[in-house]
């Protein structure tokens, strides 16, 4: 199946956290599709100017009766994408108290909403964090889940909410453990833009572009072949036309998976910076601190199993694309 492939003409799909970087591309796919993505935002991280493809409701998950007020406004959709959360690692670890609230608590009243409404479907955006430190590389979904940081703790107590709605309500789910989200459409309208921004690769591109800081390198001890952290990098493209599959999938009658989501090659931050030199032609300044608290050794996702339930193999995540698109947003983003 090509990025427009699957028929969702006339169907309104409820996307949380739609005006955010994964969200705006997932809306996107959906509109490219045929469908209507209806997004629900409280935009503390999202952006209202990323939301082009359909309505939005301004919403707070914490607030259980504004989500199920929310919910209410559309009860007749049936599959909902829920995207939005804290993500930040270093953040988790200092004020667990707000990551818990607002992906747990949150979670938990939209799971609530929908059983009052006719939303039976869920596609929830979960992490590889989940499954913490191993060396079983590549990761497999049968991997024993033990999270390290308090994102990925949150993360999977969702996951534990979810197959519980399954068990007892019969809440039909795709569960995604996304690796690194990277890259950005190719229309250059929409890519990351967090604030403040803590990935690698944008913050990598704002060091070479000589806006702001040096970037920071955190760790050059860690047990691989440079020292460096390793991850998995998939397009957020290829993450959205993930979901497409995910919405087909349930509609021919899968009611529950846990998938990850990677391509299955890992990439250290040094071979990250190196590449990134190759595209832009620019040198990546940084600096090399201590090891950031929560950070892993290496991630990287056996990947077979989004092709075996969802005919999903990944189409734009070669490291090349990733960085080319990922610049172009930055250019065009800062003028340059």
């Amino acid at each position: 199946m090509s990025d427009q492939e699957y028929d969702l003409k006339g169907r309104e799909i409820i996307v949380v956290g739609g005006g955010g970087y994964i969200g705006a591309h997932v809306c996107k796919m959906i509109a490219e599709n045929g469908g209507t993505p209806i997004v629900f935002d409280n935009f503390q991280a999202g952006h209202k100017h990323a939301v082009k493809w359909g309505p939005y409701v301004t919403v707070d998950l914490r607030d259980r009766a504004a989500t199920l007020a929310a919910f209410q406004q559309h009860k007749d959709v049936e599959t909902v994408v829920h995207l939005a959360s804290s993500i930040e690692v270093g953040e988790g670890e200092k004020q667990p108290e707000g990551f818990y609230e607002n992906n747990v608590s949150g979670a938990l009243n939209i799971l609530m909403a929908m059983r009052q409404t006719q939303a039976d479907n869920l596609i929830f955006s979960s992490t590889c964090a989940t499954y913490g430190e191993t060396q079983n590389m590549p990761l497999l979904e049968t991997e024993v889940q033990n999270p390290f940081s308090v994102y990925g703790k949150t993360k999977l107590a969702i996951e534990h909410m979810i197959q519980s709605y399954h068990k007892a309500y019969d809440l039909n789910y795709v569960t995604f453990r996304y690796f690194n989200a990277s890259g950005a459409d190719a229309s250059g309208d929409i890519g990351e833009e967090h604030d403040p921004e803590t990935h690698l690769i944008p913050n990598a591109l704002k060091a070479a572009a000589g806006r702001g800081n040096r970037m920071k390198l955190f760790g050059t001890d860690y047990d691989t072949p440079d020292g460096t952290c390793v991850r998995d990098y998939i397009h957020v493209n290829d993450i959205a036309l993930a979901h497409i599959h995910a919405i087909r999938a349930m509609d021919e009658g899968l009611s529950q998976a846990e998938v990850n989501l990677g391509t299955g090659e890992g990439y250290s931050v040094l071979q990250i910076i190196k590449a990134i030199e190759e595209v832009t032609g620019l040198p990546v300044p940084y600096d090399v601190g201590p090891r950031r608290e929560g950070d892993l050794t290496q991630l990287f996702a056996n990947a077979a199993r989004a092709e075996e339930i969802l005919g999903f193999t990944p189409q734009h995540s070669s490291l090349e694309n990733i960085i080319q698109t990922a610049w172009n947003f930055h250019k065009t983003k800062w003028g340059i």
